[in-house]
């Protein structure tokens, strides 16, 4: 079977639907101002670049296609270096584009993954308090489920 790859595009950071919330949670908000809105059937989602204490940023995605489609726009991108594609062996876990640094080792603890992802203190709290009052928080950030949300 032969699916073709849906069009995507990069539009201006501030067209992104998580716009808003990424400001709110980095520590510079203004990397949230200098990434771009990876639109794939009409969601713009935000792909944040690397700068100050943000090492790394990812983006998922369900199919290779669009992941190799996302990490094509985002090579023409000031703020994305290193990008490369993780391929998923599982069908319900996303592929995804990733840049900057490797992230942290799955073993590593929310508060690792916050600060190299460039999240307040106060944001990372509050993932963690969220997480704790969740049944799915003994697994880890990694399993979270397939989203084509930017990070």
């Amino acid at each position: 079977m032969n699916i073709a790859s849906t069009p995507a595009r990069l539009l201006p950071a501030r067209d992104a639907y998580d716009y808003e919330d990424f400001r709110a949670r980095l520590v510079d908000p203004g990397l949230a101002d200098a990434g771009f809105a990876v639109e794939f059937l009409g969601a713009p989602l935000l792909a944040v670049p690397v700068g100050g204490v943000r090492r790394g940023g990812y983006a998922s995605f369900g199919r290779v296609v669009d992941a190799l489609q996302a990490r094509a726009l985002l090579g023409t991108a000031p703020g994305f270096p290193g990008l490369r594609v993780r391929w998923s062996p599982y069908r319900d876990t996303c592929h995804t584009v990733e840049w900057g640094e490797p992230a942290p080792q799955w073993w590593e603890g929310d508060e690792v993954f916050g600060r190299f992802f460039g999240y307040t203190d106060h944001a990372i709290a509050a993932f963690m308090r969220q997480r704790s009052q969740t049944p799915s928080s003994a697994s880890s950030a990694m399993s979270d489920p397939c989203s084509p949300a930017a990070t």
